[in-house]
């Protein structure tokens, strides 16, 4: 037997303030449509922005459905377009922030398991990583420099 010791780093901004301000306009985007995402069952809204190397920005927020698998977060509906619309295009970067209506969200709130999953499929698809940053409503933002880190034992097609 063998010990495998998987690790992870990432960058914590003590706030928004302190993000170089191309990441910081790409965060105002997905605050701004954070507030715009259809979520009347959790009251918790997410917005996402992704940035395009064609220089694109693609938005999406979470949808939800009052039969809760049939929403999409916000990740996913950005991301989904973005491949939709720009095919050919490779995602820089994304900026995610999550804020509910119940309670203020001070901690930084990484993506779900399928939208890693989905990030990664896209990370694999371009062979080139994303850079994730996330935060809450207001705070601390988390940068990733790839979805790897997040999700380090990847499943992908050179399983199929």
């Amino acid at each position: 037997m063998k010990e495998v010791k998987i690790e992870s780093t990432l960058l914590v901004y003590d706030n928004f303030d302190e993000l170089p301000s191309d990441v910081a306009m790409l965060m105002s985007k997905a605050i701004e449509v954070r507030q715009k995402a259809y979520a009347p069952y959790s009251n918790f809204y997410v917005g996402a922005a992704i940035l395009l190397d064609n220089d694109e920005i693609v938005t999406g927020n979470n949808q939800e459905n009052a039969s809760y698998p049939s929403g999409l977060c916000a990740e996913r509906t950005a991301i989904y377009y973005a491949g939709a619309q720009y095919p050919d295009a490779k995602i820089i970067r994304m900026a995610l922030t999550a804020g509910s209506k119940s309670h203020q969200t001070l901690t930084p709130i990484p993506p779900c398991g399928a939208c890693r999953q989905a990030i990664a499929e896209y990370e694999v698809k371009q062979e080139s990583p994303i850079e994730i940053y996330f935060m809450g409503e207001t705070g601390k933002v988390v940068m990733s420099n790839s979805l790897a880190n997040l999700l380090p034992l990847v499943f992908d097609k050179s399983f199929l």
